[in-house]
């Protein structure tokens, strides 16, 4: 089965797995420079269901997220380094500037989120909640973020 789906497949493979009885969880984020806090927080997310799909920001809406000079690494590199990590079971790219459209046509049991983040501070609570689902934080603190990675690699970065 092939990881890297659009967004209708991936619709449709969330219904066949509700409809088997299985916990779809979602996570989405930029993913540039993949490292150890994306991979905590992937994994994080897994243990709380059976499926994990992740929605991986397009170049464009990255850029609208991050700034000129971002993403460092390009969509379907990103998307491609997500899909290999064992934890995940589908990826996606979006375009729009936040994840609302993937939510609810996904309506997944629950949204990861990462935790620079508290439940309460979910931006898509009230979304995820109103089809039933529920928001969750996971991963370990906010120790490592690719723009702190970033600017270490410039020749000013310390």
């Amino acid at each position: 089965m092939n990881k890297r789906v659009f967004r209708d497949e991936a619709a449709a493979r969330c219904e066949r797995w509700r409809a088997e009885g299985k916990t779809v969880v979602m996570a989405n984020g930029v993913f540039d420079l993949l490292h150890v806090g994306h991979l905590r927080y992937l994994e994080g997310a897994k243990a709380l269901g059976d499926v994990l799909v992740v929605a991986v920001n397009s170049d464009a809406s990255a850029r609208a997220l991050k700034g000129p000079g971002r993403p460092v690494i390009p969509e379907a590199e990103r998307a491609e380094l997500i899909s290999a990590l064992a934890c995940t079971d589908l990826v996606l790219l979006f375009d729009e500037p936040d994840v609302r459209a993937v939510l609810r046509a996904l309506k997944p049991h629950v949204h990861a989120k990462g935790t620079d983040y508290t439940p309460d501070s979910i931006p898509e609570k009230a979304e995820v909640e109103a089809w039933g689902g529920r928001v969750a934080v996971t991963g370990d603190p906010k120790d490592h973020s690719t723009s702190a990675l970033v600017q270490k690699l410039k020749p000013d970065g310390n």
